[in-house]
């Protein structure tokens, strides 16, 4: 194991040593900026208002891209203006600021020397205008392609892979036409399933996830393993259209 996780810790822990730290994930394959977006879009309205949140898939450190911190929604954000922020941002209200970097800073750990200090500052009640200058540009977002309808068919695609090789899709529950069955590039998967124990082990199985979008799965084994697919396949459902 390397040191970065604990560093970043251990500043957080300096400045704020009553705070609760939690950790969503270290599973982000490194410089992934997408799948980060989808975990922190995924997670965060789960925490309490008041919940700093604090995401370092960082892969332009020490480039010009901007250090930002942001609040809506009751919440805080701490991070790289690189696109992590994509799912926060979308239809909402949200102040933003630019860190300054202090005269200490490593141009390829703004994780420990910019972002944990800010978000500790955060965790103490420290107010975000207080932290840096408001930003006056337009924070980056990541494209998100948005599932079409093509010929009665509902078109869209893989968006990210969880560590169980399960390929989650863009298609939500709410956009599906009745009798639902899903095919995936060119493999035709059937009818939409409730859940895995539908289908036998070592089977293939499509349904709706906990988030409420269509999802592939292999019962006891990895989807993307057995498909050779992750994200951007593209996936089409097609059945009788709902009133």
């Amino acid at each position: 194991m390397d040191t970065y996780v604990a560093e970043l810790k251990g500043v957080l822990l300096s400045n704020t040593p009553s705070v609760v730290l939690v950790d969503v994930t270290h599973h982000i394959a490194p410089g992934d900026i997408r799948s980060a977006a989808y975990v922190l879009g995924r997670t965060w309205h789960r925490f309490p208002s008041g919940t700093v949140h604090l995401v370092v898939v960082d892969p332009g450190v020490g480039s010009a891209r901007h250090p930002i911190a942001l609040t809506t929604g009751g919440h805080s954000f701490v991070g790289p203006d690189n696109g992590v922020f994509t799912n926060v941002l979308r239809d909402a209200e949200v102040d933003i600021v630019v860190l300054p970097a202090p005269s200490h800073v490593s141009p390829t750990f703004h994780g420990r020397d910019i972002f944990a200090p800010a978000a500790a500052a955060l965790a103490r009640g420290e107010p975000l205008l207080s932290l840096g200058n408001a930003f006056d540009g337009i924070p980056v977002r990541l494209p998100s392609g948005h599932p079409s309808l093509v010929d009665g068919s509902l078109i869209g695609e893989v968006v990210y892979v969880d560590r169980f090789g399960t390929l989650i899709t863009n298609l939500s529950a709410d956009q599906l036409p009745s009798n639902a069955r899903v095919m995936i590039e060119d493999l035709d998967l059937g009818p939409l399933r409730r859940t895995f124990s539908d289908v036998a082990s070592g089977a293939l199985v499509a349904y709706v996830g906990s988030g409420g979008s269509v999802e592939i799965a292999v019962r006891d084994g990895s989807a993307a393993e057995r498909l050779a697919l992750g994200v951007g396949a593209g996936v089409r459902v097609n059945g009788e259209e709902t009133a």
